[in-house]
């Protein structure tokens, strides 16, 4: 019997052989339809993104403003008030993300109130709702948990921004860690919730960037987190893994050193080529993103590039094709049929069929 979508990620995630090489795309990424019905018949698994729990502040009172300015852009002004001061955001809300105008650090004067911030969340689990989706959305779906981004990572992506992180880490690294320790605080809150909670799996934050953090501070700030998420997480044994999207060629060595169980994102379009990623993390499963510049190659090369790929992973049983960036709207229907065909031919090949 052909195993599922489903199951087909989870025996590469748990370190079992599939019937055949997984396809995956994130939830946003692909549009009920003909096509995309079709292609869960043969095997495509949509990766379902949330979270088993919520956080809370009780004692910060958020207020959110929503309007249209003079370009005709939809922005949303928010204010978070509490008794260590005001701090404020304004977004616009993109396809597929959120492009932040004002990140809710603007200058020193904001370190009391946004430690305050940090420090005020509480963590609720939400496991029957999660237990309900997964319910509804059956074998065609994997449903991932997350834990919040890296608490460096989270100061750079969604605190402060890189340019004015790049700043206070040179100026004020004080006050900045002193933010880093109430987030490492933070999310040693999640990890139980999500160990001991209804999904399988977990991401552990994201997005990072070594060409701006190095490896020193990847070293320092980074894998000591992956460490204690992990080891809580292998307890109830639940797997764990990052979204390394960046060209990671800095931090090959010291990702491998990690124990992360699983890769994600990783774009061999612009980081080491496959061959040379599964032979650097001979004990992690590397889960791709399928690059995301060559969605604009002929179908023809769609195929092949698909194939080559398959081929530099080798058949150890470690390899996840994925979707986990944008594709071009017109471009998706025919790109992930072209490299489900790349699949199916070569698992026949591995069969002898």
């Amino acid at each position: 019997m052909n195993q599922s979508p489903k199951q087909k990620v989870m025996s590469v995630l748990k370190g079992e052989i599939p019937d055949e090489i997984p396809f995956t795309v994130y939830e946003c990424m692909i549009l009920p339809c003909k096509t995309e019905r079709e292609l869960r018949n043969r095997g495509l698994c949509i990766i379902q993104r949330m979270s088993s729990y919520r956080i809370i502040r009780p004692n910060v009172t958020e207020k959110a403003y929503i309007f249209t300015d003079e370009k005709g852009r939809k922005l949303t002004k928010t204010f978070y008030t509490s008794p260590a001061g005001e701090l404020s955001t304004l977004t616009e809300e993109g396809v597929n993300t959120t492009w932040t105008h004002e990140h809710i650090f603007k200058s020193p004067d904001d370190y009391r109130a946004l430690e305050f911030f940090i420090r005020d969340s509480e963590i609720i689990p939400n496991y029957n709702r999660v237990s309900k989706t997964v319910e509804m959305l059956g074998d065609d779906f994997a449903v991932r948990d997350q834990i919040p981004l890296e608490p460096l990572q989270a100061l750079i992506s969604d605190y402060m921004g890189t340019e004015t992180f790049g700043y206070e880490w040179m100026d004020n690294r004080d006050e900045v860690l002193r933010l880093y320790n109430a987030l490492v605080e933070l999310n040693r809150k999640v990890y139980p919730v999500v160990a001991e909670g209804p999904l399988e799996f977990a991401n552990y934050g994201g997005n990072v960037v070594p060409q701006i953090i190095g490896k020193e501070n990847f070293r320092n700030y980074y894998i000591p987190n992956y460490q204690e998420a992990a080891e809580v997480l292998h307890k109830n044994g639940k797997l764990i893994g990052s979204h390394f999207d960046a060209d990671n060629t800095l931090i090959m060595e010291d990702v491998g050193d990690t124990p992360l169980d699983y890769i994600e994102a990783y774009d061999p379009g612009i980081s080491p080529p496959v061959d040379q990623a599964m032979n650097l993390w001979s004990d992690k499963v590397l889960w791709i993103n399928w690059p995301s510049s060559w969605h604009l190659h002929s179908l023809k090369r769609v195929y092949e590039d698909t194939v080559n790929l398959i081929q530099a992973a080798g058949d150890n049983g470690r390899f996840i094709i994925g979707i986990t960036e944008d594709v071009p709207a017109d471009r998706w229907q025919g790109n992930y049929k072209a490299i489900l065909d790349a699949i199916e031919h070569e698992n026949r090949v591995d069969d002898g069929r």
